[in-house]
């Protein structure tokens, strides 16, 4: 699939309170669009980049998140967060608790919201040998 629109890039500072400029950016990105689409998309997003910031070496000194936004001529938007790696982890749906637990655990449950609000979701190292970075993003189909 080719990328039929490509935004450009955007990069944050690692640090939560930048997340309102996220959204209003990204809000901004997707002026003209459903707006249930485009409030899925700040949902999700908000989450993605505040699993950089949580987890990863993008929460530290200097740390940083790059966005990325594009449509694509299936009918999709497809929006991706790229960290600063240093996790030791990849994303992942923790899978391992009983129904208590999940009742009482307070994180770690966005990639499950991200994986219901999208049409697919996934990740990638920014490099195969070493833990420099994970681009996670999440697909979107315009006409759901």
């Amino acid at each position: 699939m080719t990328p039929t629109r490509l935004w450009e890039h955007r990069l944050y500072p690692g640090d939560l309170s930048h997340l309102s400029r996220v959204r209003r950016d990204l809000r901004a990105d997707l002026e003209g669009f459903d707006e249930d689409v485009a409030e899925t998309l700040v949902l999700c997003g908000s989450e993605l980049f505040a699993n950089c910031v949580k987890y990863t070496a993008s929460g530290g000194d200097d740390g940083r998140v790059v966005r990325t936004l594009w449509l694509v001529d299936d009918g999709s938007v497809t929006l991706g967060f790229t960290d600063d790696g240093l996790s030791g982890g990849v994303p992942e749906i923790p899978e391992a608790r009983t129904a208590a637990e999940w009742d009482e655990a307070e994180g770690q449950r966005g990639l499950l919201m991200v994986g219901e609000l999208s049409t697919a979701w996934g990740y990638s190292r920014v490099c195969r040998f070493g833990d420099l970075g994970t681009h996670t993003w999440a697909a979107f189909d315009l006409a759901r």
